[in-house]
């Protein structure tokens, strides 16, 4: 299933709950080293069930150490020749020792890939089991960026949240895109676990559906429910503007970049306009430029959405991964980009330069929660 850390729902009790159950668990069993449980937690009551121990590195401790920032396999492998925490230093931070828990200034989405589709006879309903093929790990400032950026790199047909790979899976069962048949369809792959059931919860937003019925139909937190039917509302508003109301709109730009959103997600979106008002060509392309050009008509690309962006001054930040809650100064080496910033955590050659030659518009860093968009109704100026 869909990771996120840290974690966004756990109550503080629920959360020391588990870490304590998990304490008992590896010392009734003995275990030293790396050992990673699997929990699963009713949000209704405050019971939990145990789905697996693994008293072993698997394709997930990778994950975990690049999203933690703590060497799960050195740490592991030294423990098991005798040392304790305390004697060892933590390889990836370099300035503290193994004991040191690690505390996130960012959010990291962790998103299986399956390929059931494949064979003819499988049942596609996901459970506890292991099925999927492989994941990805996506790291951001928000939510809702870190589960775009996820979404895109799982699936090359999807641009991130939206109903695109929904609609293809439906097109491959043969369901008619409208009716009844689809209705159906779209009920069951919410109440049902499926690889295609987050593309179907942004199916579900666009035929009129709920958060309180979403809740319903897959019992999903309705945290995570209100973050995507945030990004729901913020298609709708750029739905309705056409490329010179978006221009007029520079905080609508960055609210969307900051949310996740691809400069060919948003191209898609936004409308051409009936009148090309200044039809100037683009200067010759700049190394920096990077392939952005001038919007002069026709239908709106993503390469007129990144000159545009640029030309405001909505430019992408280069961040530390950083899990010493800045007790003491990051050094590692683990970076990520981000719109949800003001300058670079490392020094960058040539970032000076393009930045300089940008018209910076003044754009505050205050982003309003998905729910006070009150349907999209955004000024254009």
């Amino acid at each position: 299933s869909i990771v996120i850390a840290p974690s966004q729902t756990l109550t503080n009790s629920e959360y020391y709950r588990l870490r304590q159950c998990a304490l008992k668990i590896i010392r009734h069993l003995g275990i030293v080293g790396e050992c990673n449980i699997q929990y699963a937690v009713d949000p209704m009551s405050s019971e939990f069930r145990i789905i697996e121990v693994n008293a072993r590195l698997s394709r997930s401790s990778a994950l975990a150490s690049k999203a933690t920032g703590y060497p799960l396999a050195y740490v592991a492998a030294k423990l098991a020749l005798g040392h304790d925490l305390v004697q060892l230093r933590n390889s990836v931070t370099r300035c503290t020792t193994a004991c040191f828990e690690p505390s996130l200034d960012y959010c990291v989405a962790k998103v299986p890939r399956w390929d059931l589709q494949k064979f003819s006879t499988v049942d596609c309903r996901i459970g506890s089991a292991m099925q999927s093929v492989g994941e990805v790990m996506a790291i951001g400032r928000t939510f809702e960026e870190t589960i775009q950026k996820a979404l895109r790199m799982v699936d090359d047909s999807s641009l991130g949240f939206d109903p695109i790979r929904f609609d293809l899976e439906m097109n491959r069962r043969n369901v008619p895109n409208t009716g009844a048949p689809l209705k159906a369809e779209l009920k069951k792959e919410l109440a049902n676990p499926t690889p295609v059931r987050v593309w179907a919860i942004a199916k579900a937003f666009e035929n009129g559906m709920g958060v309180e019925e979403l809740h319903r139909l897959t019992r999903i937190d309705k945290w995570f429910l209100c973050k995507l039917h945030g990004l729901h509302m913020i298609k709708g508003t750029m739905r309705s503007l056409d490329f010179y109301e978006l221009r007029r709109n520079p905080m609508l730009l960055k609210e969307a970049k900051t949310r996740g959103f691809s400069d060919r997600q948003i191209a898609q979106l936004v409308t051409a306009p009936d009148k090309v008002l200044d039809a100037e060509l683009s200067p010759c392309i700049l190394p920096v430029d990077h392939g952005s050009q001038r919007y002069s008509g026709g239908p709106v690309t993503e390469a007129h959405i990144r000159h545009l962006r640029k030309k405001v001054g909505i430019v992408p930040v280069v961040k530390q991964i950083d899990t010493l809650a800045a007790e003491y100064p990051a050094e590692t080496n683990y970076l990520y980009l981000t719109y949800s910033g003001e300058e670079h955590d490392v020094d960058l050659a040539g970032s000076e330069k393009q930045c300089s030659e940008l018209i910076i518009t003044d754009l505050t860093s205050a982003i309003p929660e998905p729910l006070t968009l009150h349907g999209g109704n955004v000024p254009t100026e």
